[in-house]
């Protein structure tokens, strides 16, 4: 288990990905599945844990490397991963910081939330070449706002890394059009990994995922917070539901609209709000069959990660 303030210092996403995803497949039963077309793909080398029946002997009497032939079969898994790119996925970062960790309360850094998403995107993408599923990265914040189309391949695989590497949140989220977007471009029926911090209306957005839903495609949601948001302080003063008096001005990061607030009111009602917001959430991904997981940006990725094996053990 690497705490998320650890994961910045690994350095790439890639050692990021590899370093979560072997924790957490550590001790459990795993296996690669090729395609069953015979229609090959690529070579990559072999690692620990590979079938060696896949591995190409005569490649390796050539180049005395072990290299695993892979097949793209359309048997095999096709995942998008969905990751909001808006401006309220960095409301909590540090201006200026390059690899995206914040001062977290209590003097523990912790990653922004945009970069804790390109972490998990980055390990379930990590996830699905190692089981060579074809696999591709939809960024949006008001309109989509990079694509990666779903391929096998480490050079798609390398391809999403650097397009999370360089993500700058900016604007606001329209799940409406990333959905819709979504849908035209995956077409097949695959598997789409939603992440953001939902900064919208649950109706709107369960309107949305029902047009995922409609195509058959299996959905799972991560529901990512940060802590400033979970025990919100003003301007580094006690946390609300504590002591708080007097008002408040809050500006929204995506908008910039600026609203007072009665600090106590606030203090009383937020939680209250948060956790009516999070069911809410929760019902409208139910009612079309998605998965949903709460997570939090200053804790582990591993029960993300062990929640999206949960769901995929689950579907063909």
């Amino acid at each position: 288990m690497i705490p998320p303030a650890l994961l910045a210092e690994l350095g790439s996403l890639e050692l990021v990905a590899r370093a979560v995803v072997d924790g957490v497949l550590h001790g459990a039963h795993y296996t690669d599945r090729p395609g069953f077309s015979q229609e090959f793909a690529e070579y990559r080398d072999y690692v620990p844990g590979d079938d060696p029946r896949f591995v190409d002997w005569n490649a390796y009497a050539r180049t005395d490397r072990p290299l695993l032939k892979l097949f793209e079969g359309e048997t095999n898994t096709r995942l998008l991963v969905l990751l909001d790119g808006s401006a309220s996925m960095d409301a909590f970062g540090l201006p200026g910081t390059a690899d995206g960790v914040r001062a977290a309360y209590g003097g523990v850094s912790a990653p922004s939330k945009i970069r804790f998403g390109a972490y998990l995107a980055a390990a379930l993408a990590f996830i699905a070449a190692r089981q060579h599923d074809a696999v591709g990265l939809l960024v949006f914040d008001e309109h989509p706002r990079a694509y990666i189309p779903p391929r096998p391949g480490r050079g798609n695989l390398q391809a999403i890394y650097h397009r999370l590497d360089e993500l700058k949140p900016q604007g606001g989220s329209d799940w409406r059009e990333a959905f819709t977007q979504a849908a035209s471009r995956f077409t097949k029926r695959g598997v789409i990994a939603a992440i953001s911090d939902f900064y919208c209306d649950p109706a709107d957005f369960g309107r949305s995922l029902r047009i995922l839903g409609s195509r058959g495609h299996d959905l799972i949601v991560f529901h990512l917070l940060d802590e400033a948001e979970r025990a919100p302080r003003v301007r580094g003063g006690p946390r609300l539901r504590h002591a708080l008096s007097g008002h408040a001005t809050l500006r929204d990061v995506e908008t910039g609209d600026v609203i007072e607030v009665d600090a106590n009111e606030l203090g009383s009602r937020y939680p209250r709000r948060l956790a009516a917001h999070e069911q809410a959430l929760r019902r409208e991904a139910s009612a079309v069959g998605a998965d949903y997981i709460r997570l939090n940006a200053d804790e582990p990725l591993d029960r993300a990660l062990t929640g999206y094996l949960r769901f995929r053990a689950r579907r063909p």
